[in-house]
């Protein structure tokens, strides 16, 4: 799946068949669904889990937990907008 057919999906009520728990958080995020993401994110470990839960935080505005997530993840913190580091996790994830 290419990142287009991916936000293709969002006009769905549901994310993709087979998505990882990483790339269902990103597609409900997306949708503006942070909690449903968030719970998604919060009890699967690795480092994109780790990616997407700092993407998350950063996104919520709480700054410190994003950077605790973004070490978990073994990533720098993102000044990216937002809409960029959700492409660029979207990308690696697919």
């Amino acid at each position: 799946m290419t990142i287009d057919q991916f936000r293709r999906t969002l006009r769905k009520h549901s994310p993709p068949a087979g998505a990882s728990d990483p790339l269902a958080a990103l597609w409900w995020a997306a949708k503006g669904d942070w909690n449903r993401a968030h719970e998604i994110v919060m009890d699967v470990s690795g480092a994109e889990a780790a990616w997407v839960h700092a993407y998350l935080h950063r996104l919520e505005g709480d700054a410190s937990n994003a950077r605790y997530w973004y070490g978990q993840a073994g990533r720098p913190p993102s000044r990216e907008p937002f809409d960029s580091e959700w492409d660029e996790i979207v990308r690696a994830l697919l």
